[in-house]
């Protein structure tokens, strides 16, 4: 085999494994949206992100009752696909706009986090300004940008 034919080989192998990366990533995100949609069945969920060319990527998810308390907040924060969401049980049963007033206390040291948790409360903020979107027997309603 010429060299050109080894190093076209090793392309698709690595392409290979980047796109299986990306799955495991993709169903372990759906995995969890899954169980918070389930687990919860009235108020909202907003999912913010933040993409950094050379900082870290930034998911947020968070969920809140229909008067507006955090239920849950969890964060995926990382330059891997092997990153996993981080619950942050410190922010849960506080008052959505204390977020919103300050979503910087989030990510002290990474701005990253603090938008994606912006970005996610805005979905909250957009879906519950649409006419006849209320919490309640429909379901979780999915913040959608």
């Amino acid at each position: 085999m010429a060299i050109w034919q080894w190093g076209l080989l090793l392309l698709v192998i690595v392409w290979a494994l980047q796109s299986l990366g990306v799955w495991l990533q993709m169903r372990h995100y759906s995995d969890v949206f899954r169980g918070v949609t389930d687990q919860y069945k009235d108020g909202y969920v907003g999912a913010g992100n933040f993409r950094g060319r050379l900082a870290k990527g930034t998911i947020a998810l968070v969920v809140v009752t229909p008067d507006l308390v955090v239920r849950r907040l969890m964060v995926m924060t990382g330059r891997s696909v092997f990153t996993k969401f981080k619950r942050h049980e410190e922010f849960e049963g506080v008052p959505l706009d204390r977020l919103r007033s300050n979503p910087a206390i989030m990510g002290e040291g990474e701005p990253g986090v603090a938008e994606a948790v912006k970005r996610a409360i805005e979905q909250i903020d957009k879906t519950r300004a649409e006419p006849g979107k209320k919490p309640g027997l429909a379901g979780l309603n999915v913040a959608r940008a």
